[in-house]
C-alpha cells in the first residue's frame, strides 16, 4: 500500500524533471501566445510578428534540442575523483563522458550540463549532508572539471544526471542514464610523529603455529632464478600459480604488529564526537604506512570490532583503508582474545567507555595508545579544528541538528607510552 501511495508522487517528479522548458521558457513561451492572439484581435502587423518571431524561435530551438537528446539516450557519464580520494580542501574532481569522442555533436546554442547530486555521511554515520554540485561540458571536450570537498572523512553516495541546456536558459531536456556511486573519503592526514617499534619476531610467531600453517609459513610464489626442484607442483596445480618451497635456513624474517583499532561509541554521535574518529583513522592510517616504509616484512595483525584482518604489504594497507574509511561508532562491548607476547598498538577515542578495562586488563604488558579526544591541547600539540563554516562553503548542507551538539570527550589514562591527538569543533 505504501509503493502504490508513493507512485502519484514520483510520477509527478518525473514528469517535471523530463519537461524541457525552464520557468523562464515557460514565461516567454505565455507571453508571447498572449501578445499573438491580442495582436490578432487588434490587427497590430508590429505585434504579430514581433510575436510570431519569438514563437518560431522557441520552436525552432526546441526542435534542435530534442532532435539532439534522441541520439544521446545511451550516454552515461562517470564521475572520477580525485585519487586518493581524501578529506581536506581544493579537490578537483572531473565528470567524463566517452560518447563525446565517438563522433556525437552538441548542437548550436546548447550545451551539456552535468549535475551532481548525493548524500555525505561523515564516518559512515547516518548524520548525513547533502551535496550539490554541476558543471558544464566545453564543447568540444569529453570531460568537464569541478571542485568539490570534505570537511572530513566517510561516505559519499553520488547520483550524476546529464542535461542540455541552451545558452538563453530557455530549455533543459534531460537525457542519458544516471549513473550513482559509492565512494569511500579517507581522512585527511594528521601531524606526523616520532614512532619506535618493539614487534615479534617471526621465529616467535612459528611456535603457535599448527603444522598446515608450518607448511604455508615456508611456501611463497615463485620468482625467476628460484630452482626448479624447490617448486612444489601439487600446490601450484592447485592455486593455478607457481608455488616455491624454502628451507628453514633461508627463511624470510616477517615481523608481527599488533593494532586494536577500537571504534567503540555512542549510537547517535555528534558531529563533534564523529571527528574523534576521523582523528584516530588518520593516526591508524599514519602508523600503518610509516611503519610498512621502515621495514617491508613487517606484518600487521589489525583487531576492528567486529573482525580481524592480516595486512602483509602497501596495497592490502590501502585496500584495508579504502573499507575502514566509512566505518561508523560500535556499540560498547567486552573483548575477548588471546594476550600478545609483544607490545600492542591501540587507537581509540574519548568515545569508548571501556578503554579503561582493557588497559587495566593488559597492565604490565608493553602497551602504546594513541587516543583522540576534546581539549585545547598544548603549545607543541595543538588541536585539530573542525569548522562548521566549512559544510556550505564546499556544497555540503547539514541536515541534523547533531551538527550543532559539541560534547567535549575527555578521559583521564595513564600509560607509558601514549599520544594524544586533540580535536575541536567551532563556527
Amino acid at each position: 500500500m505504501q509503493e502504490e501511495g508513493n507512485k502519484p508522487g514520483q510520477a509527478l517528479f518525473s514528469f517535471f524533471r523530463s519537461f524541457p522548458l525552464t520557468l523562464p521558457g515557460l514565461g516567454l513561451l505565455s507571453l508571447s501566445l498572449i501578445i499573438f492572439i491580442r495582436s490578432l484581435s487588434a490587427r497590430n502587423v508590429y505585434e504579430i510578428v514581433l510575436s510570431l518571431g519569438a514563437l518560431i524561435f522557441i520552436l525552432l530551438l526546441g526542435s534542435m534540442g530534442a532532435w539532439a537528446i534522441r541520439r544521446f539516450g545511451h550516454i552515461e557519464p562517470l564521475l572520477q575523483p580525485p585519487v586518493p580520494l581524501s578529506a581536506g580542501p581544493g579537490k578537483e574532481w572531473q565528470v567524463h563522458c566517452p560518447a563525446f569522442t565517438l563522433g556525437l555533436r552538441v548542437p548550436w546554442f546548447y550545451r551539456v550540463h552535468f549535475l551532481i547530486r548525493g548524500r555525505f555521511y561523515p564516518q559512515g554515520a547516518g548524520l548525513g549532508s547533502l551535496v550539490f554540485n554541476q558543471c558544464t561540458l566545453p564543447r568540444y571536450s569529453p570531460a568537464a572539471d569541478f571542485s568539490l570537498s570534505f570537511p572530513l572523512g566517510g561516505l559519499y553516495a553520488s547520483e550524476t544526471r546529464c542535461r542540455l541546456r541552451d545558452i538563453f536558459g530557455l530549455f533543459s531536456f534531460s537525457f542519458g542514464q544516471g549513473v550513482k556511486q559509492t565512494l569511500p573519503v579517507h581522512s585527511s592526514p594528521g601531524e606526523t610523529r616520532p614512532l619506535r617499534i618493539r614487534t615479534i619476531s617471526g621465529a616467535e610467531d612459528q611456535r603457535t603455529k599448527s603444522s598446515s600453517d608450518v607448511e604455508r609459513y615456508y611456501q611463497r610464489e615463485y620468482v625467476p632464478g628460484d630452482l626448479l626442484r624447490d617448486i612444489n607442483w601439487k600446490s601450484s596445480g592447485r592455486i593455478d600459480s607457481l608455488i616455491t618451497r624454502i628451507s628453514p635456513d633461508n627463511q624470510e624474517r616477517v615481523t608481527r604488529i599488533d593494532v586494536h583499532f577500537r571504534s567503540f561509541g555512542p549510537a547517535r554521535p555528534s558531529l563533534s564526537e564523529l571527528w574523534l574518529l576521523d582523528r584516530a583513522k588518520a593516526r591508524l592510517a599514519w602508523f600503518l604506512r610509516t611503519v610498512k616504509e621502515e621495514a617491508a616484512s613487517y606484518v600487521f595483525h589489525v583487531q576492528l570490532p567486529t573482525e580481524t584482518r592480516e595486512l602483509h604489504d602497501l596495497e592490502e594497507i590501502d585496500a584495508f583503508l579504502e573499507e575502514l574509511a566509512p566505518i561508523p561508532f560500535y556499540p560498547a562491548q567486552q573483548e575477548e582474545g588471546p594476550l600478545s607476547q609483544g607490545e600492542i598498538y591501540v587507537f581509540s577515542t574519548a568515545c569508548d567507555l571501556n578503554l579503561q578495562a582493557f588497559l587495566l586488563s593488559h597492565q604490565g604488558k608493553p602497551l602504546s595508545l594513541f587516543l583522540a579526544q576534546h581539549g585545547s591541547g598544548t603549545e607543541e600539540n595543538l588541536p585539530q579544528k573542525l569548522r562548521l563554516r566549512d559544510f556550505p562553503a564546499q556544497g555540503l548542507v547539514p541536515l541534523s541538528y547533531r551538527y550543532l551538539v559539541h560534547h567535549r570527550r575527555q578521559l583521564k589514562l595513564h600509560s607509558s607510552r601514549m599520544l594524544i591527538d586533540y580535536g575541536d569543533l567551532g563556527l
